[in-house]
């Protein structure tokens, strides 16, 4: 039996953190227009309250999933204040309910962080599953190194925080680990500093691109 995003704890946490958390304004998505042509199909997966897909609904078909209710009733209102359209979906990115070669490219921005290990298996597995050959990811994670590490221990690197919400901080070896049967991997360790109170403190994002195989590179292979 699958689990829905409602039956799991830390699932169901985020529509708590969502009930309380603003609208960031829209994000950047320059990266993605530079590789994907207009009119593609896109999975912003764990879009939230539509930071990506509000933007990403000006040049491509998008679909928002999330594991929050919330979020996604959010999310459309966003888009219908600016008459902008997408799909939307209450699901977690563990079990997508999508048909195979789905998708020209995945967004997925600070979401694979908040699994468990076995989660993040599946996650990557139902990626390579719904995107098409030759299809683009976009991710970005928490780092090891970054401030923000620690808390009530769970698995290697992984913490639960009192909202119930998991926290896994990646290496860079483990995220191309994770992504190893896909194709070309472009992973990278961003590094910044920032000033808190006048202290120095580490900013440690792991992002890139993962470009799943093409039908040629599989046969030629």
């Amino acid at each position: 039996m699958t689990q829905g995003p409602a039956s799991c704890p830390h699932f169901s946490a985020w529509d708590r953190e969502y009930s309380h958390v603003r609208w960031g304004g829209a994000a950047p998505i320059e990266p993605i227009r530079s590789r994907i042509p207009d009119g593609c199909r896109i999975l912003d997966a764990g879009s939230g309250k539509g930071r990506h897909l509000l933007p990403l609904s000006n040049f491509y078909d998008c679909t928002g999933i999330d594991v929050s209710p919330t979020a996604l009733k959010a999310s459309r209102e966003y888009l219908a204040k600016r008459e902008r359209e997408a799909h939307h979906v209450v699901s977690s990115i563990t079990d997508l309910p999508f048909a195979d070669n789905s998708f020209e490219a995945i967004v997925c921005f600070g979401v694979l962080q908040h699994l468990l290990e076995n989660e993040r298996e599946k996650a990557a597995s139902e990626f390579k599953r719904i995107l098409k050959p030759g299809g683009t990811i976009f991710l970005e994670v928490f780092g090891i190194k970054d401030m923000r590490y620690g808390g009530d221990a769970v698995e290697p690197h992984t913490f639960i925080r009192q909202s119930g919400i998991i926290y896994h901080y990646f290496t860079k070896e483990e995220l191309q680990h994770l992504f190893r049967d896909f194709g070309m991997l472009d992973i990278n360790d961003v590094i910044t500093e920032k000033k808190f109170k006048g202290e120095s403190h580490t900013r440690h994002m792991v992002n890139g691109t993962i470009q799943l195989a093409s039908e040629e590179d599989t046969k030629i292979s």
